[in-house]
């Protein structure tokens, strides 16, 4: 089901909760809303949509990338400086983020995984974990 995304900043800066399995509506609801929203947005968080869980849906490619429970447990030494926006709020921020990232989450299966994104694919997910902490980007 496609939800209606969160602009409430009180809510989007408290921290999430770990997801299993018993979060795979929530799983199919921030697939539905970043398809129903790609034309605006490359990557959702789940409290995004109202729930504080730590779950990202992500267009990486062609594909649309689902991140349960992720850590980044490597990271570059190399930061470049970027203008986000996001759908939660108004405008852009100037970001600093990491150039490749390596990350271990499950994905959609709750398959035990470990990927290195770079560039635009990593400053996604780096975005979207931002959320997971309250961080408003």
């Amino acid at each position: 089901m496609v939800r209606e995304i969160v602009t409430d900043p009180i809510f989007l800066k408290m921290k999430s909760e770990p997801a299993d399995r018993s979060d795979t509506e929530l799983i199919k609801d921030l697939t539905d809303t970043l398809k129903a929203n790609s034309y605006r947005c490359a990557g959702l968080a789940a409290n995004m949509i109202g729930v504080r869980k730590t779950v990202l849906a992500a267009a990486v490619g062609k594909k649309q990338l689902i991140m349960i429970n992720p850590v980044i447990v490597d990271r570059s030494k190399a930061v470049y400086t970027a203008e986000e926006g996001c759908l939660s709020h108004v405008g852009t921020h100037t970001v600093k983020r990491h150039r490749v990232i390596t990350v271990e989450y499950l994905d959609a299966r709750f398959k035990r995984k470990k990927e290195t994104f770079k560039d635009f694919e990593a400053q996604i997910i780096q975005h979207e974990m931002d959320h997971f902490q309250g961080i408003l980007v």
